[in-house]
């Protein structure tokens, strides 16, 4: 790793830690630097405290750190999808999980309606959990069969269409309320983690960030084809399915808890390419979690901020696209500059 790649992760970082004091200050109640200092430190007093502690520890942190995981982990998610597909423009809804989670959400609001009532969002996030580790598994086993990656592609296409149809009759034949609650799931959000189950998001998402780092040799490899990555020892077949699994399980993780988050996983690994002059993924998988993550916060302040919200949290999947087209544009115009395109 060259001394620039080492400046530019060790920016990444202190970005993210500049643009997190500034997430727990920003909202639409106002505190200053120091009262979120006293607050993090429990020297916050006053007839206040209580609903201070509330909101800065209880609302606005818990959503930062879901939001710099949960973004992280898409964009490392889409990066694999991409190198494992040969595919610039592959992402980790292009194999039908986010569907998947989709589905299993639709299920549970449309038809269910009596537990939501019980159980709140838990009901929701354990649907689209099971919802998108069955897709993940119908993948996972087509990945044994299907011998190209390129048929696999059209295998998930394929298995996302099919979802998206069921979600599709859902929505027409239910009531008007489990529609609205279900679009409103769809939009995203990252505050729906609270500290009750901000230990258990987190480490599902470290792990498997962790585990597809494991894997960079093998990914480097897979860039120059699969004929390539055999002559070089790596059984294509077996790491091809780990690591979808890898990446399945990071946007499962992520869709189930958050809704389905757009553009992220699409757009990061070519900002993460850009601007680290490298597709040589020991540097791309550590820089394309930081970008992330780091984009991540920016949505969730963005999502937040009175100046473009009144009161109200602006959904998540209304402010990637703004990030994500000019991106994309830009990539598709210099593509033939781009020597990852070639």
């Amino acid at each position: 790793m060259k001394k620039r790649h080492h400046i530019i992760l060790l920016m990444l970082c202190v970005l993210s830690l500049v643009l997190l004091p500034i997430g727990l200050v920003v909202g639409g109640v106002q505190f200053s630097v120091h009262d979120v200092f006293k607050v993090l430190c429990g020297n916050y007093g006053g007839q206040n405290a209580e609903i201070a502690h509330f909101i800065i520890i209880e609302s606005r942190l818990p959503a930062l750190i879901t939001a710099f995981l949960g973004c992280a982990a898409l964009s490392v998610a889409g990066l694999i999808m991409q190198t494992c597909f040969n595919n610039p423009l592959a992402g980790p809804s292009i194999m039908g999980i986010s569907s998947g989670a989709s589905l299993g959400a639709a299920l549970v609001i449309m038809l269910m309606s009596g537990i939501i009532s019980t159980w709140g969002n838990i009901a929701i996030i354990i649907g689209a959990t099971v919802g998108a580790m069955i897709i993940l598994g119908i993948i996972v086993l087509f990945s044994g069969i299907v011998k190209t990656s390129e048929v696999l592609l059209i295998v998930g296409i394929l298995i996302g269409y099919l979802t998206n149809s069921v979600i599709s009759l859902l929505n027409f034949f239910s009531s008007d309320s489990a529609v609205h609650s279900f679009v409103i799931w769809g939009l995203g959000t990252f505050s729906a983690v609270g500290t009750d189950k901000l230990a258990i998001f987190c480490t599902l998402s470290i792990l498997m960030i962790l585990s597809s780092m494991l894997y960079a040799k093998s990914l480097n490899a897979m860039l120059f084809g699969e004929r390539f990555a055999q002559n070089v020892g790596v059984s294509t077949a077996k790491t091809r399915t780990a690591l979808l699994f890898i990446a399945g399980a990071l946007t499962a993780v992520v869709t189930a808890w958050c809704g389905p988050i757009g553009f992220i996983g699409l757009v990061v690994p070519h900002i993460s390419r850009l601007i680290m002059a490298s597709s040589n993924h020991r540097i791309l998988l550590p820089a394309t979690a930081l970008c992330g993550g780091l984009i991540g916060l920016v949505c969730q302040i963005v999502s937040v901020c009175p100046t473009f919200s009144t009161g109200a949290t602006i959904p998540i999947n209304a402010i990637t696209p703004f990030i994500g087209v000019p991106v994309i544009l830009y990539v598709l115009i210099h593509r033939k500059k781009l020597l990852y395109f070639n």
